[in-house]
């Protein structure tokens, strides 16, 4: 994965003319900018395409984090990051790899949910492809228009559950984008191998249909057989133009996402990183709390605000987990509690229960409130997984510290504004005892005279690694296993320096060298499976690393 692939894998250009000129500028893998020597400029052709002076590229990384931190809001440094990733795509992963905690909140959480927003009045150039109803018929078609004819990873979203901000439709690109970013940023995948899509089935959010700004259809979203026939025929079309891709299903509506995923996770390799690969950060982050509490998964009890993809998804993964320990799967799904907009999740509240939902419909009687549920239920761990802002209140908070000498308390939904709590919130509300994570950064927090350094529970510990790893195994599924491992891996990753500060993760400078234990650990699972298609090397670890991606600059000359 280390050059640019061509549809065999190979480096650039292989037995095709080297592009000369202006189509030397224009390709973000190829151009150098104001790095290309007097040589290069000769031998491709660009004399007097380009200023006169040579620039490092250190020199131009050095000009671009100041010209990023010259912005005044992180829209702005988005829309810079952005037309950087375009124009130059070393210079940028270099960019970001080099500062990775402060640009990662830039290209994706919490930003990209603001960008998301403004996309259709900050949209510059295609990055990726938008599908829509209207491409019927044309899909496969459509797919080798594409540049590149050796993708190996696609991010495909429909728009509908867009981060917590709900039904954004087109304007959804953003998601697929940055999370394509971060494969290569944090995992290595070459972004040649990346394609975004957005499947654009309309929207049914009427002030985006009304706007002036908006980049997609202005139907209502489609349902029913219609849907289903145009899924149908993408992840055919997958198949046939790009049959060694993995795909990562992003962003849907939770009346899809399931049955998506269980309806084409074994026709090929794909998984739903809001349902798999938030289950295993969350879980990764509930072990490392236990070895502040010194207690085991078995022994918890866990209450979960929210009860879509995200939250069943960690607590059919906690049942795995807490079943090796020697729990039966009824006796782990009791300890699984989960409070809705309804209130508790339990067998004869009188509406119907999602399919998802049925599993963890206790039997109890109603309650209708958070804190009542809190309460009554005694948790030791509180998950928010709701997207609803401010839900956990300090009535919440305290009664949880009540109950426990270290209370687990995550907010993971995403982006900031919809976050359940904030650190400088839980710590004084729990008398600094609380262990918290989120799904978006907060800075530290001091408090009584010591530091609190909340763990970010953000996919971007999983995904990447776990991508990596089914690319260079060649895995024919993505399994529930493969996840498991991951959050055991991840969480064994955490430092005794990271729990003294009540950290439950690793620092995010450190996520490239946790991509590729995770990756080393996926492809190890596939291996031991049998569902990998490619002979196992002798050290699986060296030849991962050497197939990640780095940022440097082709010498042309």
């Amino acid at each position: 994965m280390n050059s640019r692939p061509d549809s065999n894998g190979l480096s650039a250009w292989g037995d095709t003319p080297r592009p000369r000129g202006a189509a030397v500028l224009a390709d973000p893998l190829l151009n150098k900018g104001t790095a290309f020597t007097e040589r290069e400029r000769d031998l491709l052709g660009l004399r007097g395409l380009l200023p006169p002076r040579v620039f490092t590229l250190e020199e131009q990384l050095h000009r671009s984090l100041i010209a990023v931190r010259g912005k005044a809001t992180s829209i702005e440094k988005y829309i810079y990051l952005t037309n950087l990733q375009n124009r130059n795509e070393i210079l940028f992963y270099r960019l970001v790899m080099e500062n990775i905690e402060e640009m990662v909140p830039l290209i994706y959480t919490p930003t990209v949910g603001e960008a998301c927003l403004q996309y259709g009045s900050i949209y510059r150039r295609p990055r990726g492809m938008f599908l829509s109803l209207r491409d019927r018929g044309h899909i496969a078609e459509a797919f080798r228009h594409w540049a590149q004819p050796g993708v190996r990873l696609i991010v495909v979203t429909d728009g509908e559950r867009i981060l917590g901000l709900g039904d954004l439709g087109a304007l959804g690109m953003g998601i697929p984008v940055g999370k394509l970013a971060l494969y290569t940023a944090c995992a290595g995948v070459h972004p040649g191998y990346t394609l975004p899509i957005t499947l654009d089935v309309g929207t049914d959010n009427v002030e985006l249909q009304a706007g002036p700004a908006y980049i997609g259809l202005k139907d209502k979203r489609a349902r029913g057989a219609v849907y289903d026939e145009f899924i149908a025929e993408f992840v055919a079309a997958v198949q046939d133009v790009f049959p060694k891709a993995l795909l990562q299903w992003e962003d849907f509506g939770n009346t899809n996402a399931f049955r998506l995923l269980n309806q084409y996770r074994q026709q090929l390799p794909s998984f739903n990183d809001d349902i798999q690969g938030t289950a295993a950060v969350a879980l990764a982050g509930v072990i490392g709390a236990l070895r502040l509490t010194k207690s085991t998964l078995a022994r918890q009890k866990i209450l979960f605000l929210g009860a879509g993809e995200a939250g069943t998804g960690i607590a059919d993964l906690y049942v795995a987990a807490a079943q090796a320990e020697g729990l039966t799967e009824p006796e782990a799904r009791a300890r699984c509690w989960f409070v809705d907009s309804k209130g508790l999740v339990v067998k004869h509240r009188g509406d119907k229960l999602a399919v998802h939902k049925l599993p963890y419909a206790h039997d109890h009687a109603p309650i209708t409130s958070l804190a009542e549920a809190v309460r009554v239920l005694k948790p030791t761990a509180l998950i928010g997984v709701s997207g609803m802002p401010a839900t956990f209140t300090q009535e919440v908070v305290e009664t949880m510290a009540q109950l426990n000498a270290r209370p687990i308390i995550f907010a993971l939904s995403n982006p900031t504004s919809k976050a359940e709590c904030t650190a400088a919130q839980v710590y004084p509300w729990s008398g600094g005892r609380a262990i918290f994570a989120s799904g978006s950064p907060f800075a530290p927090v001091e408090f009584n005279g010591q530091s609190h350094v909340p763990g970010q529970g953000n996919n971007i510990y999983i995904f990447p690694g776990v991508g990596l790893g089914v690319l260079v195994s060649e895995a024919r599924e993505v399994t529930d296993e493969m996840f498991l491992v991951t959050a055991r891996t991840l969480a064994q990753l955490v430092q005794p320096e990271d729990l003294a500060v009540g950290r439950v993760y690793p620092p995010l400078t450190k996520v490239r060298e946790v991509s590729l234990k995770i990756a080393v650990a996926v492809a190890a699972a596939a291996f031991d499976a049998g569902l990998a298609a490619v002979p196992r090397p002798t050290d699986l670890a060296a030849d991962i690393s050497a197939r990640m991606f780095q940022p440097v600059y082709r010498n042309y000359a």
